[in-house]
């Protein structure tokens, strides 16, 4: 796995790094699996508050390895299974709902605690929708990314379609999906799929999450639990679930350590 992500774990703060830099951390099985067992791994890692994910080298990530497609064209892929074309795809779901390739990039959004994805140079399709799987989106003004699936004669089947509605408009989405086009951080920004523009997005990623690590962590939590719960847009869900969710940290050890910090004008001590 060390030669696709590699992992730091800092102060509460997971710095998670695509190391594949002679591909532009392009995604083949390897690096499917490797974001999967990193992913899966920190779900449960204890004293993990905030999770920072990068791409070394030149780009965050390039997409799908230039190889897979080969494999398309020759027609490899659907000699040998007469229906790989649908069934490769469509079998070994996880509980969520995902194939292997969609859980690569939804692993992130089911982590517990909030993920940052620091994007430079560029993402495109695969690298894009895996930057969609964080919470938050920090790229460099010439970023360059895209869903260029349609390029390749394809859609976005990396859970794009799900995790691209909640932060675009129906047609910007569209837009996007049928022609492929290439944008930059500041429409990014301005469409939505970015949350912030700055020089050294890892860096500023960084200093959120060690800022997100230092508070209850019962809340931090809680709060992307409902905000998950929020985009499938069942209001009498979510209503529910903030009432359970605040009965259950109302007087917790955490929520008291908040309180009486402040109070006191110190520093808390949380406990995860």
């Amino acid at each position: 796995m060390n030669d696709r992500v590699q992992v730091e774990i800092k102060d509460g703060v997971a710095d998670v790094r695509l190391v594949r830099v002679d591909k532009m951390n392009a995604l083949d099985d390897a690096m499917f699996g490797a974001l999967i067992e990193t992913g899966e791994r920190l779900k449960g890692e204890a004293g993990v508050r905030a999770v920072v994910l990068s791409g070394e080298g030149r780009a965050f990530c390039a997409g799908l390895d230039m190889g897979n497609f080969g494999q398309m064209a020759s027609g490899e892929r659907r000699q040998r299974d007469a229906n790989a074309g649908e069934a490769l795809l469509t079998r070994d779901r996880t509980e969520g709902g995902s194939n292997r390739a969609q859980h690569a990039v939804m692993v992130w959004h089911e982590i517990p605690v909030p993920v940052i994805a620091a994007v430079h140079g560029v993402a495109f399709g695969g690298g894009f929708q895996l930057a969609l799987g964080a919470d938050m989106r920090f790229v460099t003004p010439d970023v360059r990314l895209a869903v260029l699936e349609i390029k390749w004669g394809l859609i976005p089947d990396m859970a794009g379609m799900v995790l691209m509605r909640t932060l675009v408009r129906d047609d910007v989405a569209r837009e996007l999906t049928y022609t492929g086009r290439i944008f930059d951080g500041a429409e990014a920004l301005a469409m939505g799929l970015a949350t912030r523009v700055c020089a050294d997005p890892r860096a500023e990623a960084l200093a959120l999450a060690a800022e997100i690590a230092a508070k209850n962590p019962d809340a931090i939590r809680a709060g992307k639990r409902l905000l998950n719960l929020a985009a499938e847009g069942d209001q009498h869900a979510v209503l529910l679930a903030e009432s359970r969710e605040q009965g259950a940290l109302i007087g917790s050890p955490n929520q008291v350590e908040a309180i009486m910090a402040n109070m006191q004008k110190r520093t808390p001590a949380f406990a995860d």
